[in-house]
């Protein structure tokens, strides 16, 4: 089991930045593949970014490459979410999730193990 808490949201004006955090508790953090999904009002939960549990692979949804960097400390057990050039449309809530599959980690399907959410608003 592993228990995550995400930080660092809030409110930004357009084209600053954000990073997020997510720091998980539990056994091994290495051998879960970490995700990061956001939640518009009225919109379905979607994909933004994940990474897998080495760090060696690293997958973007094309709205948020070149702009979302995710990364993994699996010394602190967080994976933090960069956010740069920030666009009214990312606003949401971001969850970060966990999965000790191996592929199919862009789906949401796949994931065990959710954070609560913290809010980022990006104001125009």
């Amino acid at each position: 089991q592993v228990q995550l808490v995400e930080s660092g949201g809030g409110l930004v004006q357009a084209g600053e930045s954000l990073r997020l955090s997510c720091a998980a508790s539990g056994r091994t953090f290495s051998s879960y593949a970490m995700g990061w999904f956001r939640q518009a009002p009225g919109k379905e939960r979607e994909f933004v970014l994940a990474i897998s549990r080495s760090g060696g692979s690293t997958y973007y949804a094309d709205s948020v490459k070149g702009r979302f960097t995710i990364s993994r400390d699996n010394a602190q057990n967080t994976v933090y979410l960069q956010m740069n050039s920030l666009k009214p449309e990312d606003t949401a809530v971001y969850y970060c999730a966990a999965t000790t599959k191996t592929n199919l980690i862009m789906s949401i399907y796949t994931y065990d193990y959710w954070g609560q959410g913290t809010q980022v608003t990006v104001s125009s």
